[in-house]
């Protein structure tokens, strides 16, 4: 099992994506994410979220809110993956060049239309949504298969 944050840092209608381009074994390689990675021993999922905005960026969140839990079973390596989902809404700092890929403030409107993981494209409208939402997106050898999701006040 696999612990690991995912964070949408977002300003003035744009949100921070990351092109997953630079590393050569990278199982998002040519996608584009949101920032975040997997935990470190020891870690809350806040303290997770700060350190890996921070790494991809170079921007110090100053602001979390925890919107959602996604479920990924068997995922990679056969291993269940689940990722908090934040949106960052303050944050100081200058962006840096990312070792894990190009760094881009994409307009919000047009976040679907790039190169995502096809789960994507559900659940990130719901970062707009009040309240919390636990989603479970099932993929197999790297094709989208289908989700579940429940919302919470």
């Amino acid at each position: 099992m696999k612990l690991a944050t995912l964070c949408y840092v977002r300003h003035q209608g744009k949100t921070l994506m990351i092109h997953r381009i630079k590393k050569e074994y990278d199982i998002h390689k040519g996608k584009w994410n949101g920032l975040g990675g997997k935990f470190e021993t020891g870690e809350t999922p806040e303290e997770c979220a700060r350190r890996e905005i921070l790494e991809e960026s170079g921007l110090t969140a100053t602001n979390l809110s925890l919107k959602g839990l996604l479920t990924f079973p068997a995922f990679a390596n056969d291993e269940d993956w689940y990722a908090f989902v934040f949106v960052v809404d303050q944050f100081e700092g200058e962006i840096i060049s990312s070792p894990e890929g190009e760094i881009k403030w994409i307009e919000d409107e047009k976040l679907t239309e790039l190169e995502l993981w096809e789960g994507d494209r559900y659940f990130l409208p719901w970062l707009n949504q009040s309240g919390f939402f636990s989603g479970k997106f099932i993929y197999k050898d790297g094709n989208f298969i289908g989700h579940q999701v429940e919302f919470y006040d």
